[in-house]
């Protein structure tokens, strides 16, 4: 018996969009599902028991990859010390078995030094999509997309800046 689908959705009710796993990829949506709902709530500990003991993550946008469990750890934990209230609502989804993406909307407020700079305070609300992998029905690769220069902007910190702190190298080599 394949498990009962639940809904995912943002933590303010008026901005209710439902995301629903289909049956037909029950496997891969279900823990998809649930590690975002840990996510929603913080429950790093929840979300790690979803992961794969190979999970890659990769976040283009700060240019980082994290491998393993330890360093995904750590990666969540840095990312909600910068966020502190995240959230995110999925408006859609495409599987083709082995890969699930979805796509939807994040709402966040940049915090503390992190990136070199001082965020104005407000919350950004950003497009996003996620393309999962799986193995042994866990979570074995996520590449989180968003576009830095509009959660910048949302924000009030300069994209220059922060691509400087996050890119250091590539910052003063100039462009190819």
């Amino acid at each position: 018996m394949a498990p009962t689908p639940r809904t995912i959705h943002a933590t303010t009710p008026h901005r209710l969009r439902p995301f629903r796993p289909q049956p037909s990829h029950a496997n891969g949506s279900v823990v998809t599902v649930r590690k975002l709902d840990q996510i929603q709530y913080q429950d790093i500990s929840a979300a790690l028991r979803l992961l794969h003991r190979g999970m890659v993550l990769e976040t283009p946008a700060f240019g980082t990859t994290a491998r393993g469990l330890a360093e995904n750890e750590t990666a969540l934990r840095r990312f909600f010390a910068s966020f502190p209230d995240y959230d995110v609502t999925l408006d859609g989804h495409a599987s083709n078995g082995e890969t699930l993406v979805c796509w939807g909307t994040a709402r966040l407020t940049m915090t503390g030094n992190r990136f070199g700079v001082v965020p104005n305070g407000k919350r950004a609300e950003i497009p996003v999509f996620i393309q999962f992998g799986f193995q042994d029905d866990l979570i074995a690769g996520e590449r989180f997309f968003f576009d830095l220069a509009t959660l910048c902007a949302q924000s009030g910190v300069s994209t220059d800046a922060v691509r400087q702190k996050l890119f250091p190298s590539a910052a003063g080599g100039g462009a190819p």
